[in-house]
């Protein structure tokens, strides 16, 4: 899933907008727009029951002004049904809302992540963005925080537009116009409850505004430093051993506490902006309320109009100012909304440039390409690291179908960056790399990946939903080593958690059984094993995996003995130079091939 315009210098707000708002014009518009429109009635019902309220002030209190018993019970007798009316359009507009707000999240976090699984970017994005910390938290919670707030903002925008031109109307009709003598001149003021409320509204809005204009930036850089500090607390859990092993323990509380550090100094310019906000936002806390009855207190004063009238204006006054300064309320909120929707237009910004391509302008980049004969074909191929530096130069093979071939050198000769660009995780360097069309292929990493699930779903990832019969994945944990794993195929726990570092090399080659790929790279896949283990799982490569082309790099002694060919890596100053050489099966080898078949025979 990639998006349609190309990396350019635009506006966070418009980015954002052109993917949020795919989702009244994609194929969820329907749901977005029938959303939309019960929200907007609800909106407007609640509207409608905040007028009549207001009329019915007037009626009560001007019954309570003439001590009318007959009216004030009237007006009474209709509070019940303006109660149940409120309070049903209220939770109606509440529980729609909520609903637009998690299907809106639903689509964008679809998108983003979909986005940003697809195509291994989330791998490639490590070496190309690394200032974009920590994006599953930028999909998991900033999106929440820049959708859930923008319809509220949506609904109060548009409730606060409505509501301050129907209750200005109610000012105008009920306070009239205000008239003052000055030297003999009568001066007439037109609606001056409504004008009143407008300049006070834009008075208390740019007061607001210039406070709380820097609080954008600290509340990004806040959020920013948190998303930094779980990172660093994730890190130690998922190196909690090896942590525990080296007593790394002080080191570790050192480094959480700098880096909280930094959060509570970003939380600092937080607080002290907010608190310049709070001093604006309380002083028009204590106005609110007193401005329109001094404002309408003359005309009562002087009889022309009633309690009832006063009462109905401030209440009216009240609505239109809570209207008008809907933005002073909000300011806070809008900040940190903002902050959430440039974090996750950096992240789209970040994938956009994988998807336009991560090689600068005037760079090389490998090309990925297919063999029409079954061969992997490396042609004048040169790896590079990400800063330029290149790891491999001009290397040249070819590996037929079938053939076993390991890759041996010394750290840093780039035997792991070589396996990457085999699986097109590495775009940097220049030649091609050919594979066979149509052939599947496995890696098999020093590590393997264990998903949460049933130990099924463990043995057959990455194709956990492909129909296999238990007794071909009983069968393959058997052979790889496994056999009192089988009865617990159906149990679900945390099997990355539970399995043994030789335990999750044993399952990775179990799965090898189960799919049979016809080409498989394996990265130090044995380091775990003792050597009869090792042994007896890369005899599969003898037996039952004997057509699978075989990549594996590793060090280990005895892995010769299971290889047709060797591939050296040479450290030069230029990068390391391939050298290939044909491998005879050793007289041990030959002797423990004996031995397994008898002892399968016996």
């Amino acid at each position: 899933m990639s998006p349609n315009p190309p990396v350019a210098k635009r506006s966070r707000m418009g980015r954002f907008f052109r993917t949020a708002l795919g989702f009244w014009s994609g194929a969820t518009r329907l749901r977005a727009w029938l959303l939309t429109g019960t929200v907007l009635l609800f909106a407007a019902a609640q509207i409608a029951t905040a007028v009549a309220v207001n009329g019915w002030n007037r009626l009560f209190f001007d019954a309570l002004e003439k001590r009318d018993v007959a009216a004030v019970w009237s007006a009474v007798g209709w509070l019940p049904l303006l109660v149940v009316a409120s309070a049903l359009t209220l939770s109606s507009l509440v529980v729609s809302r909520m609903l637009l707000q998690a299907r809106w999240r639903e689509y964008l976090t679809d998108r983003l992540a979909g986005w940003w699984i697809a195509d291994q970017r989330y791998y490639r994005m490590q070496f190309t963005a690394t200032e974009q910390t920590a994006p599953e938290f930028r999909i998991a919670e900033d999106v929440r925080l820049s959708v859930e707030p923008l319809v509220e903002f949506a609904i109060g925008l548009i409730s606060a537009a409505v509501t301050a031109a129907t209750f200005a109307a109610i000012l105008w009709h009920v306070a009239g116009s205000a008239r003052f003598t000055i030297g003999g001149t009568e001066l007439v003021i037109p609606s001056y409850m409504a004008l009143a409320a407008i300049v006070y509204a834009i008075i208390a809005s740019f007061a607001a505004y210039f406070a709380g204009r820097p609080l954008v930036g600290r509340i990004s850089a806040k959020n920013e430093a948190e998303a930094q500090f779980r990172a660093e607390m994730t890190r130690l859990r998922e190196n909690a051993e090896s942590i525990a092993l080296i007593r790394g323990d002080a080191d570790e509380r050192l480094s959480v506490r700098e880096n909280y550090r930094r959060v509570l100094s970003a939380w600092f310019g937080v607080i002290r902006q907010q608190g310049v906000v709070a001093l604006v936002l309380n002083t028009n806390g204590a106005l609110f309320p007193i401005v329109p009855l001094l404002l309408i207190a003359p005309k009562y004063l002087s009889g022309e109009v009633t309690l009832g009238a006063v009462m109905q204006v401030v209440a009216a006054f009240s609505a239109v100012q809570a209207a008008l300064i809907w933005f002073v309320d909000n300011f806070v909120r809008l900040a940190e909304w903002f902050a959430s929707v440039a974090r996750v237009d950096e992240l789209q910004e970040a994938m956009e440039a994988l998807d336009v391509g991560t090689i600068m302008e005037g760079e090389t980049q490998i090309a990925l390409t297919e063999s029409e004969d079954g061969a992997i074909h490396l042609e004048n191929l040169s790896v590079a690291h990400s800063n330029g530096r290149v790891v491999i130069a001009d290397a040249s093979v070819v590996i037929n179908l079938g053939e076993k071939v390991l890759v041996v050198g010394e750290s840093g000769t780039g035997k792991s960056t070589l396996i990457r660009a085999l699986a097109g995780l590495w775009p940097w360097g220049s030649g091609s790399i050919a594979v066979p069309r149509g052939k599947s292929i496995a890696f098999v990493p020093q590590k393997p990946y264990l998903p949460i699930g049933t130990l099924r779903t463990v043995a057959l990832y990455p194709e956990a939903e492909k129909p296999v019969a238990d007794e071909v994945v009983v069968a393959a944990l058997k052979r790889c080593g496994l056999a009192y794993m089988a009865k617990r195929l159906d149990e679900t726990e945390r099997w990355d958690q539970i399995l043994s570092g030789g335990e999750r090399q044993r399952m990775a080659f179990a799965r090898l059984l189960i799919q049979r790929p016809d080409i498989i790279i394996m990265d130090e896949a044995t380091s775990a094993l003792d050597e009869d283990s090792q042994d007896s799982l890369l005899r599969l490569f003898d037996q039952e995996l004997a057509h699978a082309t075989l990549i594996s790099v590793g060090h280990r002694p005895g892995l010769e003995d299971y290889h047709e060919r060797k591939i050296t890596l040479e450290k030069r100053l230029a990068g390391a130079h391939l050298t290939s050489r044909r491998l005879g099966k050793s007289l041990w080898r030959l002797f423990r091939q004996h031995k397994a078949a008898n002892d399968t025979a016996t």
